[in-house]
């Protein structure tokens, strides 16, 4: 295999969605996750896909994602705007094609949870809702929202309030077996991936 060079110039010419295609792969394999709000609890229900959710930090328990320019309605953001609430759910192998189609521009009267055939789902303590077919599922409390000036996105950073999954896939060291959950990853804008495990190494100290 030989290895090219291309050039930022190179890059900025490349027709748009080619070049949103491969800037998207350049950061490798990322998590597949639905962002489930709602305008009022049980009322106007949406459900869109993410690929940008990042730990922030563990104490507090704080997870980051980026959304798209608001150029357009962004149902997403203007819900967790509004109510403060919303919901990550891990997207599951057995079901991505559905994940994938709540990234369609549905208008807003229109539920992706109807959609698409994925249910809505809601705990007794939390007003967003959840996909009740993810097997692990997390309830937010939105934190903060900064823009970011260079190209017009928003980061927004919410406290985990609830985890739901199955405990059976928690070892004594706290790690979350995501392959034994059947979690499933994506490269780039539409392509999903099954994970499985290479290795599990110490804690890397210089001896």
């Amino acid at each position: 295999m030989t290895e090219s060079c291309i050039s930022r110039h190179a890059i900025e010419q490349m027709p748009d969605r080619f070049r949103a295609s491969f800037i998207n792969c350049l950061s490798g394999f990322k998590s597949a996750n639905l962002i489930g709000t709602c305008a009022q609890r049980g009322q106007q229900e949406n459900v869109a896909i993410v690929s940008s959710v990042v730990h922030v930090g563990a104490n507090p328990p704080l997870l980051g994602m980026v959304m798209r320019p608001h150029t357009v309605v962004r149902d997403t953001l203007d819900n967790i705007n509004a109510t403060g609430v919303y919901t990550i759910n891990h997207v599951s192998t057995h079901w991505t094609q559905q994940a994938h189609q709540t990234s369609a521009r549905y208008p807003s009267e229109v539920s992706e949870f109807d959609a698409t055939g994925l249910t809505a789902w809601y705990s007794d303590t939390f007003a967003a809702p959840f996909v009740q077919q993810s097997p692990i599922k997390l309830a937010m409390q939105l934190q903060s929202i900064t823009p970011i000036a260079l190209n017009n996105t928003q980061f927004v950073i919410g406290s985990i309030e609830e985890v739901w999954l199955d405990a059976t896939g928690i070892d004594e060291s706290g790690r979350i077996d995501l392959a034994t959950h059947n979690v499933a990853s994506v490269a780039g804008l539409d392509t999903y991936y099954r994970a499985s495990r290479i290795g599990r190494y110490p804690y890397a100290k210089p001896e």
